[in-house]
């Protein structure tokens, strides 16, 4: 179950400032997808715009892909920062990632995006993410995401 503090998202909770296109609060031209945790999994609904289109009414496969990529990063995020029992979440970034798009996905109504962690290691996480529309899994994704050290450029990013 969503509690109230959780309802803000990951994002806005530990990222506010964050500029990422894909996730950043502070981006006005980003997609700035709100992560939420849900039991074990992380759940977002996002809203398609028609500059978001590969053709009319079709969500562009490089969005799709920005989607499943934020939202699985911030649940490994979310993940190690409760496997340390720290109180804020480790930067993290895309080691790997594969996408299946399995159907056209409709933009007239919203995305949902489920994210859970499948395997994971002290500073890593395997996701499994799916982003499904109007009730149909449209796109997979599975990727690792890793938390990075001190001389990284991603380091204290939020």
């Amino acid at each position: 179950m969503t509690t109230e503090l959780d309802s803000r998202g990951l994002q806005d909770r530990y990222a506010p400032q964050s500029s990422c296109f894909g996730c950043g609060p502070a981006n006005p031209s980003g997609l700035r997808v709100r992560s939420i945790i849900q039991g074990e999994e992380v759940v977002a609904d996002w809203q398609p715009q028609p500059h978001h289109e590969a053709f009319p009414g079709m969500l562009n496969g490089g969005i799709i892909g920005a989607l499943l990529d934020c939202h699985s990063n911030w649940t490994a995020a979310w993940h190690l920062m409760r496997q340390a029992g720290a109180t804020h979440p480790p930067c993290t970034v895309t080691a790997d990632y594969a996408i299946k798009l399995l159907r056209p996905t409709p933009t007239q109504g919203p995305v949902h995006l489920s994210a859970r962690v499948v395997e994971s290691q002290a500073d890593r996480a395997t996701i499994e993410a799916v982003l499904s529309a109007g009730g149909k899994i449209c796109a997979t994704c599975r990727g690792t995401f890793v938390a990075v050290k001190p001389g990284h450029p991603a380091y204290h990013r939020w």
